[in-house]
């Protein structure tokens, strides 16, 4: 084990290590290609010290080791998505810093660089994304806490930022989507999209990954057992996205008769086959077209989702009741949508001063 001059180049430097591995086997390992003798050293130590578990390793040596262990058991997408927020926005700050010196000032630190971005339209990241690069910086230190003997998280320390209680989401209401929807009859196919996402609520992986079994005519449901997502020129279909998400989704007649007119205009598709064989952009393109033709402000194909929630409330429906159509848990509906229930708090009020006003008229 040590530092040599490597014989094939002599003007480099090769390391040479054993350590043993978690069954306790030695493992011989040798990595060449180091420009000076410092380098390589520092190499070594680095290495052993991420093999042996030990704080004096640097944060990006263990970040290495936490994408290794624990995000290898996520989806490809959640990987993707996770993989871009902690390279491009948590790694760079810490990297080079020993696990063990990172404090809760370190973090507060890196925090206001965040807040301070604009981009070039000079506007800052979401709150409610600066709270969820935050838990997935805690999110680490965490796991170094329960396997690695980190003995604090100075991410907790530090405190959260940003804040996603009662976002405001930008939705459209019925009569926006009607128009909406009216500028997609020229392209069939999107519309029948659209008009499944807003009248059913589905998430867009969940209909771009649904098939001809999955919808039941006779009982009017659509059945959600997996998701749709592209990612390295590959289509995947994986499980849902929670445990929540597989359900059955009752359809209104209305949208069960147009899904049978898009299946007759099918060519004669196969019942494991994808019902809508396109992309995410592809309705991002509509969408935005569709847009600019009626006249409406922009949202996301997501918002489509937060559109119909929002529907149900104004409706009556509770959160119960709506969390099981669309695949939540009911605490999250009733936490993240609270400012669309309080409007329903003031009908409530409304028919109370109904009530009593016909109280006093009868006496």
């Amino acid at each position: 084990m040590g530092v040599y001059r490597d014989e094939r180049k002599p003007d480099t430097w090769i390391v040479r290590v054993t350590y043993k591995n978690w069954k306790g086997e030695s493992i011989a390992y040798k990595k060449r290609g180091f420009k000076t003798k410092r380098e390589a050293r520092e190499w070594e130590i680095e290495f052993m010290n991420s093999k042996s578990r030990s704080l004096d390793m640097s944060f990006k040596s263990f970040v290495d080791i936490y994408k290794e262990e624990r995000m290898s058991r996520l989806k490809e997408s959640t990987q993707d998505t996770k993989g871009y927020m902690i390279e491009s926005l948590i790694v760079p700050s810490f990297a080079n810093k020993a696990l063990r010196d990172i404090t809760s000032a370190d973090v507060v630190a890196w925090q206001n660089e965040l807040l301070k971005y604009r981009d070039e339209n000079g506007k800052p990241y979401a709150s409610s994304y600066l709270k969820t690069i935050h838990n997935q910086l805690s999110a680490i230190f965490n796991y170094a806490v329960r396997y690695y003997r980190l003995p604090e998280n100075p991410a907790k320390i530090a405190g959260n930022m940003g804040n996603d209680k009662n976002c405001q989401f930008n939705i459209w209401s019925r009569e926006e989507y009607l128009r909406f929807s009216e500028t997609m009859m020229d392209s069939p196919i999107a519309y029948y999209c659209f008009e499944t996402l807003y009248w059913s609520g589905i998430r867009i992986g969940e209909l771009l990954a649904l098939t001809p079994e999955d919808v039941n005519f006779k009982k009017k449901e659509l059945t959600i057992t997996k998701t749709f997502h592209r990612a390295h020129g590959r289509d995947i279909v994986t499980v849902p996205k929670t445990d929540e998400s597989y359900r059955s989704v009752t359809l209104p007649q209305f949208l069960c008769d147009e899904l049978q007119e898009y299946l007759e205009i099918c060519y004669e598709p196969k019942k494991t086959e994808r019902l809508f064989p396109i992309s995410k952009y592809y309705l991002e393109r509509k969408m935005k077209t569709g847009c600019e033709m009626a006249g409406l402000k922009k949202i996301r194909i997501h918002d489509i989702r937060h559109s119909h929630i929002s529907l149900l409330i104004e409706k009556g429906f509770n959160a119960v009741e709506i969390a099981r159509r669309v695949g939540h848990k009911s605490v999250e509906i009733t936490y993240r949508y609270a400012h669309l229930f309080a409007n329903r708090e003031r009908n409530i009020a409304n028919t109370l001063d109904e009530m009593k006003g016909e109280d006093d008229y009868v006496g």
